[in-house]
């Protein structure tokens, strides 16, 4: 994964807008590629048919998608929306936008709670529950895993390493990632990066949701 490891960081911050451009930054490839895109306001891209879903990320900015027959949804800062395949789709915005970009193939395991076309949060798929942990795998396949995750305060995930390199998406409230023996500090909108086998773990400082994005390929 093409991405900074053992540190915060923002992808919004670190891929602010040109003025007249649409940016794309390759993260990781693979069937499950990941892309960093940023959109200047009053820019587009246009429509483009593919055999798989999209599954955008807004960071940061407003983000139109749009597609044939009337199809044009809004997501702003925090929003999501799962494409729909063999569609002409396109995204542009008014404003600029900082999106992180997933796709997802027709045999990858969608959880029920994702419909696609339609317009979601991450942070509000999973809830809060006194004392307890609670996860949703919201896409998998046997090379991919993409799961939400809430930490009720005080609770965390002891130290461990992962088969694969991971993407952290602070969603909401406040947290600790221990990585390699030193803590990061992380809130609602900042990322974390944890190579193959590194050693972390999670503290809830406050209620915290996060999202972890896990490669193995």
């Amino acid at each position: 994964m093409k991405e900074k490891v053992g540190e915060v960081f923002s992808i919004a911050k670190d891929n602010t807008p040109v003025t007249g451009c649409t940016i794309s930054k390759e993260v990781h490839g693979g069937e499950n590629g990941i892309i960093y895109f940023s959109l200047a306001r009053n820019t587009d891209i246009s429509a483009e048919i593919f055999p798989y879903h999209k599954l955008l990320i807004v960071a940061d900015g407003s983000l139109e998608v749009f597609g044939p027959d009337g199809y044009r949804k809004a997501l702003g800062t925090g929003d999501c929306v799962l494409t729909p395949t063999d569609k002409p789709v396109g995204m542009s915005t008014g404003t600029g936008a900082v999106y992180t970009e997933i796709e997802i193939r027709r045999d990858d395991i969608m959880n029920e709670a994702i419909k696609a076309g339609e317009v979601f949060k991450l942070a509000e798929l999973v809830p809060y529950v006194e004392g307890k942990i609670v996860n949703m795998d919201v896409v998998h396949n046997d090379k991919m895993k993409f799961v939400v995750m809430a930490f009720d305060e005080g609770t965390g995930l002891s130290e461990h390493a992962a088969p694969g390199e991971a993407l952290i998406f602070a969603l909401d409230g406040e947290g600790v990632i221990g990585y390699e023996g030193k803590n990061h500090p992380i809130k609602a909108g900042e990322n974390f990066h944890f190579a193959k086998a590194g050693l972390h773990s999670v503290k809830a400082t406050k209620k915290f949701k996060m999202a972890l994005l896990l490669t193995l390929e």
